[in-house]
């Protein structure tokens, strides 16, 4: 695997693979890899020919007070793991590198500015969508691959690649999780064993809304609460939203919660277009 810092060596690599005959897939993440990521190294690695992994922890998605010093970083560590999953590129460049100067530019989530994280983290998805729209222009066309854990930036990428006319096809894989139920996170590293032990309450809520609405009930209002009483149960951990969105063939149950000083977040997927009550749990 070659370890690329600069954006002109990063561009260059890709190019060359494509004048090659090759088709490339991308992997945008902040690092601290764990096997939600490499689940999309490795799917990656099935369909293309060519993969790269990049790794960026993008300050403009970090409000002040937020975690961007703390957040984990071990290059290392990444690389290692990237390559055994059998990644081809790892492109980690420096803050500098990405952003040379105070942005001039900056890509504006507009359509979804009002609600979840874009409530919870005022700018959050402008500066995913910033940093994705560089990610893509340097990467030119590939297939680029995302989880749904982080829903809603990934509704902000297939946006970006409609309006922006991008020579991308993005690809949503399920969020992979621990055997109690939890999302993996590279932020699941900050729990304490008695976090930890707790943090599976959100997966737990959602889960309680998905049988709220598997029994029939269709108020929103009335799935979103259940989810957050429920999560009210676990006296460590402190909800920021709860909600479910309703659809014609799926619901999208979301959820948001502080557990000790760890925020982290969920989501999964509730058909409901098969019959009266749907087809049955389909989680994501």
């Amino acid at each position: 695997m070659e370890l690329v810092h600069t954006v002109e060596g990063f561009r260059k690599a890709l190019d060359g693979e494509r004048c090659a005959g090759r088709t490339i897939g991308l992997v945008p993440t902040m690092g601290a890899l764990h096997d939600g990521h490499l689940s999309l190294v490795r799917r990656a690695v099935q369909e293309c020919d060519a993969v790269a992994t990049t790794i960026f922890v993008n300050p403009l998605q970090f409000a002040p007070g937020e975690d961007l010093d703390r957040y984990p970083r071990d290059l290392e560590r990444d690389r290692s793991l990237a390559e055994a999953a059998g990644s081809r590129y790892l492109f980690a460049p420096s803050e500098r590198e990405i952003y040379p100067r105070e942005p001039l530019a900056r890509v504006t989530a507009a359509a979804i500015e009002d609600s979840l994280e874009a409530t919870s983290r005022p700018g959050h998805l402008d500066g995913v969508a910033t940093v994705v729209t560089k990610l893509f222009a340097l990467a030119g066309p590939c297939r680029a691959y995302f989880g749904e854990k982080d829903y809603q930036q990934l509704a902000v990428v297939r946006g970006l690649v409609i309006d922006l006319s991008f020579p991308v096809e993005v690809v949503a894989c399920p969020t992979v999780r621990a055997p109690d139920g939890l999302a993996l996170s590279s932020r699941n590293a900050y729990l304490t064993d008695a976090e930890r032990r707790a943090a599976p309450v959100l997966y737990r809520a959602l889960s309680a809304g998905e049988a709220c609405i598997e029994s029939g009930e269709r108020d929103p209002t009335t799935v979103s609460r259940v989810m957050r009483d429920f999560v009210g149960t676990e006296p460590s951990v402190r909800v920021d939203y709860a909600e479910a969105r309703p659809g014609d063939q799926e619901w999208r149950l979301f959820v948001a919660a502080w557990v000790g000083t760890t925020r982290l977040i969920d989501n999964i997927a509730v058909p409901v277009g098969a019959g009266p009550l749907g087809a049955g749990p389909v989680r994501s």
